[in-house]
């Protein structure tokens, strides 16, 4: 008897178990959906001209600065310090095989083509655009504390004032960082291998361009351009959303509710990125 009452009891949570896990799989498709929503406003915005007016200049010069400079100096001395380590490693190791007519293309590769972006877009992400979205959700929580909303349609003017310049200027960071860094690495590796002349800048320039041939260039750019993206539009999208929900329901607003907002905004993030990276990942080597 207590086995039929237990087989029972299993087939009677059966429903409630399905039919919470099927809420979880929608509450997860609507937070997809709601930032791809997001990203499109955004990326319309972007192209509008009417949203770099005289008005809003100041803003996005304000905000590309705080975003871009304080970060320059550091990941360019960290993307060094790594390029100098790195490139020795390579090159000891390939010299020990008797390789060493492959260390500075496996040099290039690792480095400018998979590190470097990746890096950069994660950089910006700690140092920039975190800190843009916790004062963006401070912002939307005021706003709706005012009646004023944030979303589209009636929300369009804060999105191009308050949202749209800190989006761009992680963007703007994100890309101007691993552009930089590149450079800087590419110098350092040359350096590294062949010190102070000029002498072998012929086998060098030959040696990148085989490396970046069209399609590997292409596939670089995408793939900066979208790191950069992804990075700039999934903060200020969570930061717009987890805001709305603290400001709905007062009980969320503790030091664990935030702490789980911003821990869902990393794995999401760190989700989109891994994404990228393998689809660039596939275009490059197969």
């Amino acid at each position: 008897m207590a086995s039929t009452f237990s087989r029972h009891f299993a087939l009677a949570a059966l429903p409630h178990s399905a039919s919470r896990w099927s809420r979880a799989a929608l509450r997860w498709m609507a937070s997809w959906w709601r930032l791809l929503q997001f990203g499109a406003v955004i990326l319309v915005l972007a192209l509008t001209p009417s949203s770099y007016a005289r008005d809003n200049r100041a803003q996005f010069a304000h905000h590309i600065y705080r975003g871009t400079a304080p970060s320059l100096v550091w990941f360019t001395v960290l993307c060094a310090l790594g390029t100098l380590v790195i490139t020795r490693i390579v090159v000891v190791t390939a010299l020990s095989y008797g390789l060493s007519q492959y260390a500075l293309q496996v040099v290039i590769r690792v480095l400018v083509l998979e590190l470097i972006p990746m890096g950069a877009a994660l950089f910006v992400t700690l140092r920039c655009t975190l800190p843009s979205a916790l004062q963006l959700a401070l912002i939307h929580q005021t706003a709706r504390q005012d009646t004023v909303s944030m979303e589209p349609p009636q929300g369009i003017g804060l999105l191009r004032v308050e949202v749209l310049p800190r989006v761009v200027a992680g963007m703007f960071a994100s890309a101007t960082l691993a552009a930089l860094s590149c450079v800087v690495a590419l110098v350092l590796a040359y350096l590294a291998v062949y010190g102070f002349t000029s002498s072998a800048l012929p086998s060098y320039t030959r040696l990148f361009g085989q490396v970046f041939n069209p399609a590997v260039t292409l596939i670089f750019l995408l793939k900066t351009l979208l790191l950069a993206l992804a990075v700039s539009i999934i903060p200020m999208a969570a930061a717009l959303q987890d805001s709305g929900e603290v400001t709905h329901n007062p009980k969320t607003a503790s030091g664990y509710s935030a702490a789980s907002a911003e821990l869902r905004v990393l794995v999401r993030l760190f989700a989109v990125l891994l994404l990228i990276e393998a689809v660039c990942l596939v275009g490059n080597y197969y």
